[in-house]
């Protein structure tokens, strides 16, 4: 397929021989073109003589010389420009000819791509080129397979072509399961800004929005972004340093529509502050459409997490994994207090503090007919479960659902209380 048009020099910059008119140019361009048809050898000798007699006739004057070589030159690439110009018009047409799909259909084709093929797309042919200019292409803007290209620049320019047709957009570093990219991260918080132009305009369009391990994040400029967003129902930020009560105070006034959240923090060991993490319970509280709480390596108390998990009224799936704080004692009131509940799935993945007395009790609970939402719990960790026994850890536990594992979890829960 053809390039798209590069930018090249238009014929109108250059300026016209004295004496001539358009005419009489195209007169002389149609004599040139129709030469008749002889060996490149004999053409271009044809050429040389001709330049010859016109170099030997300026009477030895070296500038009038330079400029007459300059003045061919320019009209050499003059010609050459405007037939690759005709070539890729030629091609562009054979392509819309060939090409099985219409231009909707092609731009429908092109917003289910990420970012990067999208471009590399549209990069193939002028074809190709116009279709990816549709706003609609922009609509899914997924940065994150060309994190280490991806700067500010880049994200301001993808999300000003989506314009009004802003739906999701994610951008940043993913970390891959074998190891993390070690392309330097080009982007912070401030990258967002973009979404708060124009009052905020295309802050209000988006519904989901994905962040990936942007350092550094400033929290004011994450928070003036996450304000202009007052519709978006998928929330994913993965990176946090540091957790601040500021944070999810703007989520609550201005992210009430929230039906997936899913926060990952690095680094942070310890508690939450008692602050930080009754803004947090008030947040998910104030989500009437929350059905997917995931809050990975937050250190939580078990209060703050049987909140978390009895607040809001449609959630199907909460994910604490690898909270260093929780030990357990909200299963027990989970069990006793919520069978009216809708989880259906919970995840307490490699906690370390997380007891096994109070799992087993959770699951004995479950066994009495509380919770009978319940279809999988995953309470896996490669260190196992802390015992009642000073030093030993239980290894008995792996992720199980509930309707293919309950003998198997009778006999484990039969088993521990003997």
């Amino acid at each position: 397929m053809d390039s798209p048009n590069p930018p090249t020099q238009s014929p109108n910059s250059v300026r016209s021989v004295p004496g001539s008119n358009q005419s009489h140019a195209d007169l002389i361009i149609s004599s040139l073109l129709s030469f008749p048809d002889s060996s490149p050898i004999s053409i271009s000798c044809s050429f040389d003589r001709v330049l010859d007699k016109a170099l030997a006739s300026a009477s030895g004057d070296e500038s009038v010389q330079d400029r007459l070589v300059d003045r061919s030159i320019e009209l050499a690439s003059l010609l050459l420009d405007s037939t690759k110009r005709c070539f890729r018009k030629r091609a562009s047409v054979h392509n819309s000819n060939s090409w099985f799909l219409p231009p909707e259909l092609t731009i429908k084709v092109f917003s289910m791509l990420d970012t990067k093929s999208m471009m590399q797309a549209s990069a193939c042919c002028t074809m190709f080129n116009k279709c990816a200019i549709d706003r609609l292409c922009y609509s899914h803007i997924d940065l994150t397979t060309s994190a280490r290209y991806a700067d500010k620049g880049i994200v301001s320019t993808v999300i000003n072509r989506a314009g009004k047709e802003l739906r999701s957009l994610k951008i940043g570093r993913v970390v891959r399961a074998g190891g993390s990219d070690s392309a330097t991260p080009m982007l912070s918080g401030s990258c967002l800004s973009p979404l708060a132009y124009n009052h905020g305009f295309l802050g209000s369009r988006l519904r989901s929005l994905q962040l990936y391990n942007l350092r550094p994040i400033k929290y004011r400029s994450l928070c003036d972004a996450l304000a202009v967003c007052q519709n978006i129902t998928d929330l994913r930020i993965v990176g946090l340093y540091n957790l601040t009560e500021e944070l999810f105070n703007s989520l609550t006034i201005k992210c009430r529509l929230i039906e997936q959240l899913f926060l990952e923090t690095y680094g942070y060991p310890r508690t939450l502050e008692a602050k930080t993490g009754s803004s947090l319970v008030e947040f998910v509280t104030n989500c009437p459409n929350l059905t997917s709480l995931t809050l990975i390596r937050f250190g939580l108390t078990d209060e703050w997490a049987r909140n978390l998990a009895e607040s809001p009224r449609k959630l199907e799936y909460l994910n604490l994994s690898r909270s260093p704080t929780i030990k357990g004692r909200f299963l027990r009131e989970l069990g006793l207090g919520c069978k009216d509940r809708l989880l259906k799935t919970l995840i307490l993945r490699n906690c370390p503090k997380l007891q096994e007395k109070e799992v087993l009790e959770f699951c004995n609970s479950l066994l009495r007919g509380n919770f009978k939402s319940i279809r999988r719990i995953d309470v896996s960790s490669n260190r196992g479960l802390a015992s009642s026994d000073r030093g030993k850890r239980s290894f008995l536990w792996r992720g199980w659902k509930k309707k293919d594992q309950m003998s198997h979890l009778w006999q484990i829960s039969q088993c521990q209380v003997q």
